[in-house]
């Protein structure tokens, strides 16, 4: 009766391994409640787990666990198994049949030794030299291969030392040990098999994800790094929350589905630029466009000049070389020359978009553009046409209204792309957060002019990263990237005028996130040192 009291309750405790492997995500802590459970259900001192590495024919040590020495090697322990790999075969091909593991994984049969010091068939050479080094004595020996849901051997689960559970003695292992490890290891490989299926789906999707990244790098060298980085800042700053205690986010936590799914919308938040036309992203100055046109108007300047000077020695005609008329005429002609040079220069500098453009300087352009010169046709014609016009008076960047619609249609796309994608419930949120990241607190971001409290904190999040990235980053074609003072006084202004989450921005700061980041992207001299008192907003 004991007996079988005393195996119903370890298959009512088999079942509750089950339910408890299924659920497991990470594959070492699966490999170790493998092992420790059949230790458990057969009470063993000791155990041993290898996975088969289909491409070199060996078992690898994966985890090893003895109790009585107090032995933990391998898996979530942080020391790796030292012991070299058990190959199959040997040089000439020959199974390994001397081997113990070696043999279970080659026939697939469990094997039960009652003493290893007296088994025949089996070499035990380096288990009698660890029994010699350490004073252990291992004695009664279970391995089990582990067979997959498609019968292959992807491992083999190996126990030594049954001990009897009222003396502690050093016994055999039953059947009924034999039978409940092979149902465990069956349950094992099928549990650690679904688990690297779903990591290979998982590696995929995000090598997808990279493919698309990828390409979008491609046509674009000066936006290289953006979606490798953006992910990178977001998580830095979600564990940053996760992590703090005070203030309006210490009820915060992620649990690691949140995370998985938070560096999913990371890495996706800018798909939809794959869309967006290279010159457009890539326009370094304001008369960009498959080349920088700053160069035909150095040729209408030298044009007027040509024109200057022809106008000049036609009206000298008759005239003495030094007489007054001879001498205004060519001082008429200088001034004109300096005159078009300072235009030319002041255009060039117009053309590069790195400042504010002042109304002044707006009407100078205006100005300019009615200069008369004869065009390639020989006609009569404004020094500049209303798109090159247009495109020099832009008072911010180098990106015209219509172009900056443009650059902003990739976040339409990105969510376009996303919604159309069968998402399952531990990714719902993904659009939501990568189609966020460019809507501001007071309403007047866009696509959808969310507020602050239509959003999720993971996307507000996504915002941050986004806009700090952007103001650091040394790769744009139209600025350098900006010191971390520069960077977080601008940031702290974005606070003040309801851009930024003021919460997650405060924390921002006070964890030093952007130290972190900039440790690991930025440039030496980028890493000013920071006053945080400095910084606009800032509430510590």
């Amino acid at each position: 009766m004991t007996q079988a009291k005393d195996l119903l309750n370890r298959l009512e405790e088999l079942n509750a391994i089950g339910i408890a492997l299924s659920s497991q995500r990470d594959i070492n802590r699966l490999l170790e409640t493998i092992l420790e459970a059949a230790k458990r259900l057969t009470h063993a001192d000791a155990g041993t787990l290898y996975l088969l590495n289909p491409d070199t024919q060996e078992l690898r040590f994966e985890i090893v666990r003895t109790d009585s020495l107090g032995i933990v090697m391998g898996g979530t322990s942080g020391k790796p198994v030292p012991y070299y790999p058990i190959p199959l075969y040997d040089k000439e091909k020959r199974p390994n049949h001397a081997n113990v593991a070696a043999y279970a994984a080659l026939s697939g049969k469990p094997v039960n030794i009652d003493d290893a010091y007296t088994a025949k068939n089996f070499d035990f050479t380096g288990t009698r030299g660890f029994d010699k080094k350490t004073g252990y004595r291992s004695k009664s020996f279970l391995t089990v291969p582990m067979r997959d849901h498609e019968d292959e051997i992807i491992g083999v689960l190996q126990l030594i030392n049954a001990l009897d559970r009222e003396t502690g003695a050093i016994i055999s292992f039953s059947q009924n040990d034999v039978h409940l490890t092979e149902s465990l290891s069956s349950q094992a490989a099928i549990a650690l098999s679904n688990r690297r299926l779903i990591e290979q789906m998982e590696n995929l999707f995000e090598s997808l994800i990279t493919l698309i990244n990828t390409a979008i790098d491609d046509k674009s060298p000066y936006t290289g790094g953006h979606c490798e980085r953006v992910p990178v800042l977001t998580m830095l700053l979600a564990e940053a929350v996760n992590n703090t205690t005070q203030g309006a986010l210490k009820d915060f936590k992620m649990s690691d589905h949140d995370r998985y799914e938070l560096k999913i919308a990371g890495l996706l938040h800018d798909c939809g630029k794959i869309t967006t036309p290279v010159h457009v992203v890539d326009k370094s100055t304001k008369l960009q466009t498959l080349f920088d046109r700053i160069h035909l108007l150095d040729t209408r300047f030298e044009v007027l000049k040509r024109d200057a000077e022809i106008e000049m020695l036609r009206a000298m005609q008759g005239t003495q070389p030094n007489s007054v008329d001879a001498v205004q005429l060519k001082n008429k002609f200088g001034a004109r020359i300096r005159q078009l040079d300072l235009d030319r220069a002041f255009l060039r500098h117009s053309n590069a978009g790195s400042e504010k453009m002042e109304e002044a300087d707006q009407e100078h352009v205006q100005n300019i553009a009615k200069y008369q010169w004869r065009n390639e046709e020989g006609e009569l014609s404004d020094f500049l046409s209303m798109d090159e016009l247009e495109n020099l008076n832009i008072q911010f960047g180098t990106l015209t209204a219509a172009e900056r619609q443009i650059i902003n249609h990739h976040i339409d796309v990105t969510i376009d792309m996303l919604k159309s994608l069968p998402w399952p419930k531990h990714l719902k949120h993904v659009t939501e957060y990568a189609g966020g990241h460019h809507e501001r607190m007071d309403g007047k971001g866009y696509p959808n002019h969310l507020k602050r409290n239509d959003m999720s904190w993971q996307a507000r999040m996504m915002g941050i990263a986004d806009i700090f990235e952007a103001l650091t980053a040394k790769d744009r074609p139209y600025k350098k990237g900006k010191t971390l003072s520069e960077s977080l006084a601008i940031m702290g202004k974005f606070k003040l005028g309801g851009h930024i989450d003021p919460d997650l921005f405060d924390i921002f700061v006070r964890e030093k996130v952007y130290l972190t980041y900039a440790q690991q992207f930025l440039d030496p001299e980028q890493i000013d040192v920071v006053d945080d008192s400095k910084i606009p907003g800032y509430s510590p």
